[in-house]
């Protein structure tokens, strides 16, 4: 029945998450749409207030899948618009690196255009400041670095055909491309046979945007946008001043020497299109990225292994368990109470504390906060609050959350270091306050430090630096001291039996019931609920792909909890049935020995799967790895405590003891 419960419990998450997804379309909680009208026609409806004639283009960082340092868009000397004030940008933006800027991309609703001159970028190779804007240009084209465009509060794609007649929109364009020394075609320079000189950099410095509408059934309402798709091309253009869209493409000699002129163009189309409605203009991005399929192998192979562990469980804990318990309690006599074995003769140690018992409850601590905001955050995700469409959204969430949620961290780390015996409350508050964030925070400083260096858009600003540092020192410091102080003065957890004065001397072990064998087999089970989401999650940070299937996340992280916890309820039982009572740390290490797996797959994930090339690029990728790493580790490593401690406690409550 136990397993059973727990299957119907999944199914019923994943079919409640699926269908939040589906109703709610990403825009039902807080995102409004806008409607635009013809200049003319907004003069003359007074009906409509807010019907817009002007659509704004924003333009916003660009990155590259062969580097982890995204570079601000007026770093690459693109035409700019800076009499526009830029938007401000949320905590979760700032550090992703995003920064949106206004374009000089002007169009009206409507209104087409054809070959729209923006500006002309003139470099003179002779003078050192043109000489290192036109490399620093070069370099991003040959590390392929991408544009990423929004109208609307939506990402521009440039849609094309891949495999098996299929397309594929790709939320980001090229800023050109590179033909090798030896005529290979690099990149989007496959695309254009007129690509052919060796040796060459081809700009795409013009771009056909076709934005797609849809009429509204109330025609007061105006027409709102439901996509925006553009086509790169290059065109060196009879003249560079009154620009024509014609001519063979611009190409820029990698050893070229001179006057070069490069006018930056656009053309703009609008087309109607009566069967998308606003509410899911995004499904055209979403389904081209074929990753539904493999999500629902991912689901069902976690789903097995949670049902084979489940079923152990419930073996152990319907038969095995039941059976030890209804025999130690019919031993009345001395002789038979003398002939005690199993998990019952470590009775009198079970609840010995644990040798670094002050470590043990600061990462008891830490892995609650993470464990709370993880869920909390997901949950919310769920539900679409925190889609794509609300950029920035997800970390700005996490961590107002992580700085919230103080208190449970503070009361976590005190309550079971009291119950360990321990007395000093000062060291364990201060360490459950600064130890793990300050680690985090070290690391994310050392590569902020990187990114500086780098003048990458991703290097957090001094101002913001500061406001983390306030918000943790001045509101996660002290709701983890108030946390401490009610952990404290509440009386020890009470223990089902007494712990003997002397330590009983636990017998010569075998291979398999060791410390070590244990600690590496239990985290295979949970890493196999979890890597095939990993690769999704690790494509969507690393190379730059949308992430948007909370529902499947949701579900992943309940089937992680479930199987960490039945993983290492499951080796605590084999080790106490060895009579050896050292459960607390081993309980934390083996779940906590997912991360280790993580890390190892993250290593192998940057070998096969990234392009990613240059010392500080590899320096950011583990460096921030390091930091995953770590947050997984205590947040698996708490769950494994936390299901073994009720696995100990309900057992030897239930058993009388002498």
């Amino acid at each position: 029945m136990v397993v059973f419960h727990r299957v119907r419990v999944v199914l019923l998450l994943l079919f409640v998450c699926g269908s939040l997804r589906d109703a709610l379309s990403f825009y039902l909680p807080g995102l409004a749409p806008v409607s635009f009208c013809e200049e003319d026609a907004n003069e003359k409806n007074s009906d409509v207030p807010d019907c817009k004639s002007s659509i704004e283009l924003f333009v916003n960082r660009l990155d590259s899948v062969e580097s982890v340092l995204p570079y601000e868009y007026t770093a690459f000397d693109f035409c700019a618009d800076e009499a526009e004030k830029r938007p401000s940008e949320n905590l979760g933006q700032v550090l992703f690196g995003e920064r949106i800027e206004p374009s000089p991309y002007k169009f009206s609703f409507n209104k087409n255009l054809e070959c729209k001159t923006v500006c002309v970028k003139s470099y003179k190779t002779d003078k050192s400041d043109d000489k290192a804007k036109l490399d620093f240009l070069k370099k991003g084209m040959l590390l392929n670095y991408q544009h990423h465009w929004i109208v609307d509060n939506m990402p521009v794609t440039w849609c094309y055909d891949v495999e098996d007649n299929q397309k594929f929109c790709n939320p980001g364009f090229p800023i050109g491309c590179y033909v090798t020394d030896t005529g290979r075609a690099k990149d989007a320079c496959v695309v254009n046979a007129d690509f052919n000189d060796k040796d060459t950099f081809y700009i795409f410095n013009h771009v056909d945007i076709t934005i797609f509408y849809h009429k509204v059934e109330t025609e007061a309402a105006g027409a709102r946008l439901v996509a925006a798709k553009l086509e790169p091309k290059s065109f060196k253009h009879t003249d560079p001043e009154k620009a024509d869209c014609t001519g063979p493409p611009m190409s820029l000699g990698n050893k070229f020497t001179g006057e070069l002129k490069i006018p930056y163009t656009y053309s703009v189309k609008f087309v109607e299109e009566k069967h998308i409605r606003w509410a899911s203009r995004w499904d055209y991005i979403l389904e081209s990225m074929p990753h539904t399929n493999i999500q629902w192998f991912s689901i069902m192979n976690s789903l097995v292994i949670v049902l084979f562990l489940s079923g152990m469980v419930a073996m152990i804990m319907l038969r095995t368990l039941h059976k030890d318990i209804a025999r130690y309690n019919q031993m009345d006599s001395v002789e038979d109470a003398q002939e005690e074995f199993g998990w019952k003769l470590v009775h009198g140690d079970v609840f010995r504390p644990p040798r670094k018992g002050m470590l043990l409850s600061v990462f008891l601590g830490s892995g609650t906060q993470i464990f709370i905001m993880t869920f909390v955050t997901l949950f919310f995700a769920c539900l679409g609050f925190l889609s794509p469409a609300n950029r920035g959204a997800l970390m700005t969430c996490a961590v107002v959350l992580w700085v919230l949620l103080g208190t449970p961290a503070g009361y976590v780390a005190a309550r079971y270091y009291k119950s360990f015996g321990g007395e000093k409350w000062k060291t364990n508050v201060l360490l459950t306050a600064f130890l793990c964030p300050g680690v985090v925070f070290a690391d994310f400083f050392v590569m902020n430090l990187i990114l500086w260096g780098e003048g990458s858009s991703a290097a957090m600003p001094f101002g913001t630096l500061v406001a983390i540092l306030a918000l943790w020192f001045c509101i996660s410091v002290p709701l983890t001291f108030i946390g401490a102080y009610f952990g404290f003065k509440k009386s020890g957890i009470e223990h089902p039996v007494r712990t003997n004065q002397i330590p009983r001397q636990i017998p010569e072990q075998s291979f398999y019931t060791k410390p070590l064998p244990g600690i590496v087999m239990g985290g295979i089970l949970p890493f196999g609920c979890i890597f095939i989401q990993l690769f999704f999650i690790l494509n969507s940070i690393w190379s730059h792909q949308m992430y948007y299937m909370f529902g499947f996340l949701f579900l992943v992280f309940i089937i992680l909890v479930i199987t960490c916890s039945e993983a290492t309820i499951l080796l605590c039982y084999f080790h106490l049935c060895a009579e050896d009572y050292h459960w607390q740390w081993r309980s934390f290490l083996t779940s906590g020995f997912t991360a280790v797996y993580f890390l190892v797959y993250a290593i192998h994930y940057f070998f096969s799967k990234l392009q990613i090339s240059g010392l500080a690029s590899t320096i950011l990728y583990f460096g921030y790895t390091m930091i995953m790493a770590l947050i997984f580790f205590l947040f698996t490593g708490t769950i494994g405590f936390f299901a073994c401690f009720w696995f100990v406690t309900k057992i030897y409550s239930v058993v009388k003891v002498d």
